[in-house]
């Protein structure tokens, strides 16, 4: 604190004139720290995300006392505005209503910037004057610097700081700080939820669960838009990719619009599965695709890359197993005018690419010396079972493997905790396929899940001596045949 308060102090003495007119923050991080031997812990680090936060503030850093709300508030459950009307004793200087733009203007590095509360307020006692108030972090003991008199002196203004008191309402206060004031000192406050339409999502600690419905009422209050609240109570089901959820505060409507990547989709958030923080990997994998290219989504869900694909003109083959999420899926092609670009199943993964995928792909990919035209993709976002799914593959055609640039590429998802989780997958993946992918597969980083577990897509064409099973040699001979058409039906058996 002291080598804060020193590098503070001569910021403003040596610097002040090149910081109040053109100096960055980092600029001021710099100085700072080359005068202090270290960055100073208060400072955070925000880095953009898809998950909508409620970020620390500086002014708790500096003075934890100054913004919170009334003490009192500790330990409820049931929210009650009023309880939070707390008045604090700030800087403010009074000055002429004709000069409180310019006053504004000079000082604007002292005037309090904190949103929803009032700049300049009226001075009850003289309709001619206002009261400036001032940031009490920058002026944190009544008393302005002498560049700052100075600035003052020449707009005839007198450089004497009186003291204001300052109401504070539940209004006035941030999420972060009601929840920090409210839950048991020490214990780590909610940060962040998924917003999904008009519903916020969160996922609740042990020790927040008995201040659920506070947490959820603050959040619909500080979040326009939001009028949904909920809490997942149990683990995402890998049958359906659902999870149970209790509305904590709100309507008890799930049904919600989105849109992602300028595109619109309707779902009931109950019953379907539905990640706003994958609106990136969505868009990077359609971002791959070409007008004329085939797009086989195994695990489709309400079509976030089926439907982009389709208004990219590929032709898209869709699937998912979920009944629910199949007529959602019907439901946004209709709703985006591509439903006559998408053939949509209901099925089993394994079901849909033994049969469409395998019937499409019999057709389509080029023979040896054909020119390779269309490119096909396969999409396998069901990251906690998708690998295992691989084993299809193995010897899914029969006949002369096609051209090699031909061949389709999967994009199949996994969770890992291994330490290294691009190895992790591929060695997974290699296990399944039963061949080596050593230099014919990319890894791609997606999101961090939870700690120490990392969602990954791997990536790669499918080699063709995995893809593709000769036909028996000699057809010709009716007791070779058999043996050919018994060996095939073995083989299916122990695939499935």
């Amino acid at each position: 604190l002291w080598r804060l308060g020193y590098c503070a102090r001569l910021l403003k003495t040596n610097h002040f004139r090149t910081a109040a007119s053109n100096t960055s923050f980092p600029a001021v991080w710099m100085l700072l720290a080359q005068h202090s031997g270290r960055i100073p812990g208060l400072f955070v680090v925000v880095k953009k995300n898809t998950l909508f936060t409620m970020p620390e503030t500086l002014e708790d850093k500096t003075n934890p006392e100054l913004y919170l709300p009334h003490p009192g508030v500790r330990g409820m459950t049931l929210l009650n505005r009023e309880a939070f009307k707390r008045t604090l004793v700030v800087p403010a200087l009074k000055v002429k209503k004709e000069i409180v733009h310019s006053v504004l203007k000079s000082l604007k590095q002292s005037v309090l910037q904190r949103p929803g509360l009032k700049r300049v307020v009226e001075d009850p006692e003289d309709e001619d004057s206002r009261f400036v108030i001032l940031d009490p972090h920058k002026v944190p003991e009544f008393s302005l610097g002498e560049s700052e008199q100075q600035v003052l002196r020449q707009l005839n203004v007198l450089p004497e700081v009186c003291k204001y008191h300052l109401e504070l309402s539940y209004e006035n206060f941030k999420s972060e700080e009601i929840l920090r004031a409210v839950l048991p000192e020490g214990q780590e406050v909610t940060s962040g939820f998924s917003r999904v339409g008009h519903i916020a999502h969160l996922n609740l600690r042990d020790h927040q669960l008995p201040y659920r419905h506070l947490i959820g009422q603050v959040l619909m209050d500080k979040n326009p838009g939001i009028t949904c609240v909920v809490n997942k109570t149990n683990i995402i089901d890998s049958t359906y990719r659902n999870f149970e959820m209790e509305v904590l505060a709100g309507e008890n409507n799930l049904v919600t619009k989105v849109k992602e990547n300028n595109i619109s989709y309707e779902l009931d958030f109950s019953k379907v599965y539905w990640n706003p923080r994958l609106s990136t990997e969505h868009g990077r994998i359609v971002g791959l695709l070409r007008a004329g290219d085939v797009l086989f989504d195994v695990f489709a869900g309400i079509g976030p890359f089926a439907i982009p694909a389709a208004k990219r003109k590929c032709r898209v083959f869709a699937n998912d197993l979920n009944p629910e999420s199949y007529a959602w899926l019907l439901h946004n092609c209709r709703l985006n005018k591509v439903h006559t670009k998408v053939k949509a199943f209901n099925m089993d993964g394994r079901d849909f690419l033994r049969g469409p995928v395998r019937e499409e792909l019999s057709k389509e990919l080029p023979l040896p010396g054909e020119e390779h035209k269309a490119a096909f993709h396969i999409v396998m976002n069901l990251p906690a079972l998708a690998v295992e799914f691989l084993d299809v593959f193995r010897h899914l055609l029969v006949g002369e493997p096609c051209s090699p640039a031909g061949l389709p590429t999967v994009h199949c998802y996994g969770f890992s905790k291994h330490s290294d989780p691009a190895r992790d997958i591929q060695e997974r993946a290699e296990a399944v396929l039963g061949t080596s992918l050593a230099g014919r597969c990319s890894t791609f980083p997606v999101r961090n899940v939870a700690p120490n577990k990392e969602m990954l897509c791997l990536s790669f064409q499918i080699p063709a001596d995995v893809l593709y099973k000769r036909p028996c040699p000699d057809e010709a001979k009716p007791a070779s045949k058999r043996l050919c058409t018994s060996q095939d039906s073995s083989e299916e058996k122990v695939l499935s």
